[in-house]
Protein backbone atom coordinates (compact mmCIF):
# COMPACT_ATOMS: atom_id res chain seq x y z
CA UNK A 1 0.00 0.00 0.00
CA UNK A 2 1.65 3.28 -0.85
CA UNK A 3 1.61 6.20 1.93
CA UNK A 4 -0.99 8.16 -0.05
CA UNK A 5 -3.06 5.24 0.16
CA UNK A 6 -2.28 4.49 3.54
CA UNK A 7 -2.92 7.81 4.68
CA UNK A 8 -6.10 8.25 3.30
CA UNK A 9 -7.03 4.75 5.27
CA UNK A 10 -5.76 5.74 8.35
CA UNK A 11 -7.69 9.19 7.98
CA UNK A 12 -10.81 6.90 6.96
CA UNK A 13 -10.34 5.01 10.15
CA UNK A 14 -9.52 8.48 12.23
CA UNK A 15 -13.38 9.26 11.24
CA UNK A 16 -14.92 6.74 12.34
CA UNK A 17 -13.21 6.06 15.78
CA UNK A 18 -14.45 9.61 16.22
CA UNK A 19 -17.52 9.10 15.16
CA UNK A 20 -17.87 6.25 17.16
CA UNK A 21 -17.06 8.23 20.28
CA UNK A 22 -20.39 10.57 20.14
CA UNK A 23 -21.98 7.23 20.62
CA UNK A 24 -19.72 5.64 23.53
CA UNK A 25 -20.23 8.84 25.36
CA UNK A 26 -22.41 7.76 27.92
CA UNK A 27 -20.33 5.13 29.38
CA UNK A 28 -16.48 5.25 30.57
CA UNK A 29 -15.45 5.21 34.40
CA UNK A 30 -14.27 8.51 34.39
CA UNK A 31 -12.23 8.70 30.80
CA UNK A 32 -13.04 10.85 28.53
CA UNK A 33 -15.37 9.38 25.22
CA UNK A 34 -12.92 10.04 22.74
CA UNK A 35 -10.02 8.07 24.98
CA UNK A 36 -12.28 4.98 25.33
CA UNK A 37 -13.24 5.44 20.75
CA UNK A 38 -9.44 5.75 20.76
CA UNK A 39 -8.73 2.98 22.48
CA UNK A 40 -11.48 0.47 22.55
CA UNK A 41 -12.26 0.47 18.83
CA UNK A 42 -10.50 -1.74 16.77
CA UNK A 43 -10.89 -0.08 13.34
CA UNK A 44 -7.18 -0.05 13.34
CA UNK A 45 -5.65 -2.47 16.13
CA UNK A 46 -3.54 0.04 17.89
CA UNK A 47 -3.76 3.86 19.57
CA UNK A 48 -5.34 5.63 16.71
CA UNK A 49 -3.44 8.80 18.01
CA UNK A 50 -0.01 7.12 18.56
CA UNK A 51 -0.32 5.61 14.91
CA UNK A 52 -1.39 8.94 13.58
CA UNK A 53 1.67 10.53 15.10
CA UNK A 54 4.20 7.64 14.29
CA UNK A 55 3.28 8.04 10.58
CA UNK A 56 3.77 11.55 10.62
CA UNK A 57 7.01 11.23 12.41
CA UNK A 58 8.31 8.85 10.08
CA UNK A 59 7.04 10.66 6.86
CA UNK A 60 10.24 12.07 5.88
CA UNK A 61 11.44 8.48 5.01
CA UNK A 62 10.17 5.76 2.72
CA UNK A 63 7.64 3.45 4.22
CA UNK A 64 8.13 -0.66 3.20
CA UNK A 65 5.38 -1.75 5.48
CA UNK A 66 2.47 -0.41 7.65
CA UNK A 67 0.32 -2.59 9.82
CA UNK A 68 -2.04 -0.92 11.70
CA UNK A 69 -3.89 -4.16 12.58
CA UNK A 70 -0.29 -5.24 14.74
CA UNK A 71 0.74 -1.57 14.74
CA UNK A 72 4.45 -2.11 12.93
CA UNK A 73 5.58 0.53 10.67
CA UNK A 74 8.81 0.26 8.70
CA UNK A 75 10.78 2.79 6.70
CA UNK A 76 12.87 1.39 3.57
CA UNK A 77 16.46 3.14 4.06
CA UNK A 78 16.99 6.94 4.13
CA UNK A 79 19.39 9.06 3.29
CA UNK A 80 19.16 12.64 3.87
CA UNK A 81 20.43 14.72 0.76
CA UNK A 82 22.78 16.60 3.17
CA UNK A 83 25.18 13.80 3.95
CA UNK A 84 24.57 11.02 1.49
CA UNK A 85 27.07 9.08 2.95
CA UNK A 86 24.73 7.83 6.20
CA UNK A 87 21.57 6.29 5.35
CA UNK A 88 18.99 5.31 8.40
CA UNK A 89 16.19 2.54 8.75
CA UNK A 90 13.28 2.91 11.27
CA UNK A 91 11.07 0.52 12.77
CA UNK A 92 8.00 2.22 14.99
CA UNK A 93 5.84 -0.34 16.90
CA UNK A 94 2.74 0.50 18.96
CA UNK A 95 2.00 -1.89 21.59
CA UNK A 96 -0.86 -0.89 23.29
CA UNK A 97 -4.43 0.33 22.36
CA UNK A 98 -3.94 3.07 25.29
CA UNK A 99 -2.02 6.57 24.75
CA UNK A 100 0.37 5.15 27.54
CA UNK A 101 4.53 6.48 26.97
CA UNK A 102 5.39 3.25 26.76
CA UNK A 103 2.64 1.97 23.96
CA UNK A 104 5.89 3.15 21.72
CA UNK A 105 8.75 2.03 20.55
CA UNK A 106 11.70 2.95 18.45
CA UNK A 107 14.18 0.89 16.67
CA UNK A 108 16.77 2.37 14.23
CA UNK A 109 19.61 1.40 12.03
CA UNK A 110 22.15 3.28 10.66
CA UNK A 111 25.08 2.53 8.14
CA UNK A 112 27.70 4.32 6.62
CA UNK A 113 29.42 4.52 3.30
CA UNK A 114 33.14 3.00 3.39
CA UNK A 115 34.19 2.73 -0.33
CA UNK A 116 31.14 2.24 -1.75
CA UNK A 117 29.97 -0.37 0.25
CA UNK A 118 27.23 0.49 3.21
CA UNK A 119 28.80 -0.36 6.78
CA UNK A 120 26.23 -0.76 9.96
CA UNK A 121 27.36 1.81 12.44
CA UNK A 122 25.81 2.75 15.45
CA UNK A 123 22.46 4.38 16.60
CA UNK A 124 22.54 7.07 19.30
CA UNK A 125 20.26 6.11 22.02
CA UNK A 126 19.24 9.63 22.19
CA UNK A 127 18.22 9.43 18.81
CA UNK A 128 15.51 6.73 19.09
CA UNK A 129 14.56 8.71 22.83
CA UNK A 130 14.16 11.82 20.93
CA UNK A 131 11.59 10.45 18.03
CA UNK A 132 9.84 8.65 20.66
CA UNK A 133 9.08 11.91 22.25
CA UNK A 134 8.37 13.55 19.03
CA UNK A 135 5.56 10.33 18.57
CA UNK A 136 4.50 10.89 22.03
CA UNK A 137 3.90 15.03 22.42
CA UNK A 138 2.36 14.62 18.43
CA UNK A 139 0.13 11.64 19.73
CA UNK A 140 -1.00 13.72 23.14
CA UNK A 141 -1.53 17.03 20.45
CA UNK A 142 -4.11 15.25 18.27
CA UNK A 143 -5.58 13.98 21.34
CA UNK A 144 -6.08 17.38 22.77
CA UNK A 145 -7.82 18.38 19.06
CA UNK A 146 -10.07 15.79 19.42
CA UNK A 147 -11.15 15.95 22.52
CA UNK A 148 -11.71 20.06 22.29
Amino acid sequence: MNATRLTSHVSRGLLVTLALAGLTACGGGGRPASDLAASQVTTIGVNSYLWRAALEAVSFAPLLQADSAGGVIVTDWYANPDNPGERIKLTVSILDQDLRADAVRVAASRQVSQGGTWVDAPVQAATVQKLESIILTKARDLRRQAVS
